[in-house]
């Protein structure tokens, strides 16, 4: 059996379904899917996808300083669309919060999300 430590912290939205925020295991730090969540009122922050984006670098954040981490400890990340046209906020935002080597990514379209989000990110680090 693998030793296995669930995260949890207050400054992110808590679990909306029988999922941990966060698992950690050695060294590694497997993030969930995090979606523009505000953590204090459990709704989707009010604007356009870029506002949701925002919310998610502040949950993912907010879950990676509660285990002594950053964003520079993220090695993959995987992001669903709901509309591909939003590709380059992502790319966008990724610029704002990230500097190189910029973590492994995959994007994927997606037909819908929890709570009607317009996107989802959910990161893989080593810490």
């Amino acid at each position: 059996m693998v030793n296995k430590y669930r995260i949890q912290t207050d400054n992110a939205p808590q679990a909306v379904g029988c999922y941990s925020q966060a698992i950690r295991t050695g060294n590694w730090v497997f993030l969930s899917g995090q979606i523009g969540l505000d953590p204090k009122t459990m709704q989707i922050v009010e604007g356009d996808v870029h506002k949701q984006l925002e919310q998610i670098m502040l949950n993912m954040k907010a879950v990676l300083t509660s285990v002594g981490g950053d964003f520079s400890h993220i090695v993959k990340l995987t992001v669903f669309l709901t509309d591909m046209s939003h590709y380059p906020l992502v790319n966008d935002v990724m610029k704002a919060h990230f500097v190189l080597p910029y973590p492994a990514r995959s994007v994927v379209a997606v037909s819908g999300l929890p709570k009607e989000a317009l996107v989802e990110i959910e990161a893989v680090s080593v810490i």
